[in-house]
């Protein structure tokens, strides 16, 4: 079935997981000479992240933008302990040999960009590029804490302005110069609208118990390692409780091929549609494709 998301055109493909869920991603066409984007959203959000990606780069770059499993419109779990990477990781090789893609770019928010990690690690080779939104080996305490304080946490509301006011209460440290129309389109990226008419988070609340008994932590270096060769953007916002300047130092003086971009009076993670964040995917792809 075709959709429309802000104006730009795409399909709505399935596959099905190792454990019989029907998964969802928004299949958008572009060129078919260059590797395909592999659009991994963050730990609450799902494929709309990516729609205003899609609305600039379509037509050029085929994107792939998925609802990882108990987000958007991905089926939801009976196990709840199976919203972890791994099992994530799983299911988008699952996708991957589905859709039969041997290279890719992997465009990474938070979660998602452990998850290109991953990818990376799992089967060296395959990742043309990779964008890493305010995400790193290292993940701060601070943000960590914060997350677990509001994910899989129920809400309700009867309007999209009650709604972002939710979001603006959650998020509102992350961006300080949002003003309510902002909050009412990234409300919107978030949440769904119920037959009843309410509001509610657009995922299964349970995908947060993993987090309430969480396992000893990995070590992603490796992982990230595992990007050497290729081009590699990592975006950070100034304020972010997640990935520190720090960490991201180190990242860049790891891998010769890595860039870092700071988007400025922003938390975690960007939104990917601040002007440092156009450039830094711009410049990412351009030297994606001189290297095809």
């Amino acid at each position: 079935m075709e959709a429309m998301a802000a104006q730009t055109q795409y399909e709505d493909g399935y596959w099905w997981s190792k454990d019989g869920l029907r998964l969802h991603y928004r299949d958008y066409p572009g060129r078919a000479d260059r590797p395909p984007i592999l659009c991994i959203p963050g730990l609450t959000r799902n494929a709309r992240d990516f729609a205003h990606v899609a609305d600039r780069l379509a037509g050029d770059w085929r994107l792939i933008c998925v609802d990882l499993r108990g987000r958007g419109e991905s089926g939801y779990s009976k196990l709840p302990m199976s919203y972890g990477p791994l099992t994530y990781l799983q299911d988008l090789e699952d996708l991957l040999d589905t859709l039969g893609i041997e290279r890719f770019v992997s465009f990474g928010t938070s979660l998602g960009g452990l998850m290109t990690m991953m990818l990376a690690a799992h089967r060296t080779g395959r990742i043309a590029g990779a964008l890493l939104n305010d995400i790193g080996p290292v993940i701060e305490d601070t943000g960590l804490e914060r997350i677990r304080g509001f994910v899989g946490k129920s809400g309700s509301w009867p309007s999209w302005m009650h709604a972002a006011r939710a979001t603006a209460n959650t998020l509102g440290a992350a961006h300080p110069d949002y003003d309510l129309s902002r909050w009412i389109s990234l409300s919107k990226r978030l949440n769904r609208l119920t037959a009843q008419g309410r509001i509610v988070p657009d995922y299964d609340s349970r995908i947060a118990e993993p987090m309430r008994h969480p396992a000893e932590a990995m070590d992603l270096w490796p992982a990230f390692d595992a990007l050497r060769g290729v081009p590699v953007q990592i975006l950070r916002g100034e304020v972010s409780d997640i990935l520190s300047a720090s960490t991201a130092a180190a990242m860049i003086k790891r891998l010769p091929k890595a860039r870092l971009a700071v988007v400025p009076r922003t938390g975690h993670p960007p939104e990917l549609d601040e002007p440092e964040s156009i450039a830094a995917i711009d410049a990412l792809l351009a030297e994606v494709s001189r290297q095809a």
